[in-house]
């Protein structure tokens, strides 16, 4: 039975949840439902609630209390905890699997334009020099990353920072305050500025959208995947990252690649009826009306971290049974958690 912690470790909780909020609400750091936070106080394993926006950690409910024993227990007998207590994030077996007592999980899009590179441990050496940091190579959430993750520890054991391959960012400490300057300063270290997109053409983007069940996307910035010819090219070789594939709902990259403009303005539309959003070539995107904020949320993410990988940079794209283990039922459920969290 889960041990619920006195009021005076209720309160210690406060710095991580400000932070929590803070990181929620810059896009860069986190998009929609992505990332989780955690604190251990009194043999609780205070974490994120699953499909909760970090921008909403002041809310009550936010954070899921779990018996740090059990937990751990259930790592040493090879189970996902995430099973156990359905209510909590599905990385509960990572943040348990860190001795750290403050543990912050962001889809950083910086580090991420370096995490999908194919020599990224090489390029991070100099870049993240002096920090102990550990780089973690792609593997499925829950109980796989966990067990990356302790392989990291063990040859690193003093590591608080971890670039997850294909992923994103992990930062670990004692203290809200200390994870905050540290994440300022591996984000400081990871900056890429992005390429400046050529702007929607929005009268032929409103042309095609008119009587049709797209509409124009309040993120400007989403229009580079459909102006910016170098991130047309990234997006057609195969899917960069998981929210990539869970929240389109696809398994290749057939739904990020451009139509042409003439097809979607005047080719029967039930072609492109049942997708979420269209990328039209040269023109900009179209975002479908029932689109969730998430999914809104995803493709803001993904132009971003396109926009920050040249054209020669070497991608290392998931595979198709990485891609299987995230599509069908697995995703299904997360979409709908992250719908469901606001």
């Amino acid at each position: 039975m889960t041990k619920h912690p006195p009021i005076a470790s209720q309160a210690e909780l406060q710095p991580l949840l400000e932070l929590t909020q803070r990181v929620g609400r810059d896009p860069l750091l986190t998009q929609g439902s992505t990332g989780n936070s955690s604190a251990k106080a009194d043999g609780v394993l205070w974490i994120k609630a699953s499909g909760r926006w970090m921008e909403d950690a002041l809310r009550d409910d936010f954070l899921a209390p779990l018996d740090l024993a059990e937990v751990t227990e259930c790592l040493q007998r090879g189970m996902d905890p995430a099973e156990r207590y359905p209510r909590a994030s599905l990385e509960t077996a990572m943040h348990a699997a860190l001795p750290h007592r403050i543990v912050v999980h962001v889809h950083c899009v910086n580090t991420i334009a370096w995490a999908v590179r194919s020599d990224a441990p090489v390029q991070l050496q100099s870049r993240l020099e002096g920090l102990r940091w550990q780089w973690v190579p792609y593997t499925a959430s829950g109980l796989p990353l966990a067990r990356e993750i302790e392989r990291a520890l063990s040859a690193c054991p003093d590591a608080n920072v971890f670039v997850l391959g294909n992923h994103g960012l992990v930062i670990a400490g004692e203290d809200a305050c200390s994870v905050e300057r540290l994440l300022a300063e591996v984000r400081k270290r990871l900056a890429i500025a992005p390429r400046e997109a050529h702007p929607a053409d929005y009268t032929s983007l409103m042309e095609i959208a008119n009587d049709s069940p797209w509409d124009l996307p309040d993120d400007d910035g989403i229009h580079a995947l459909g102006t910016d010819v170098t991130s047309q090219a990234i997006l057609a070789k195969g899917l960069l990252y998981p929210c990539q594939a869970i929240f389109s709902d696809c398994r290749t990259p057939e739904l990020f690649r451009p139509v042409p403009y003439f097809d979607a303005l005047e080719e029967d539309r039930s072609r492109y009826g049942n997708r979420p959003f269209l990328i039209v070539e040269g023109r900009g995107v179209l975002v479908g009306r029932g689109m969730s904020a998430a999914e809104l949320a995803m493709i803001s993410g993904l132009a971003q971290v396109v926009l920050r990988l040249g054209g020669a940079t070497p991608v290392r794209y998931l595979t198709g049974a990485e891609v299987a283990v995230l599509s069908g039922q697995v995703a299904y459920h997360y979409r709908e958690l992250a719908s469901a969290g606001r």
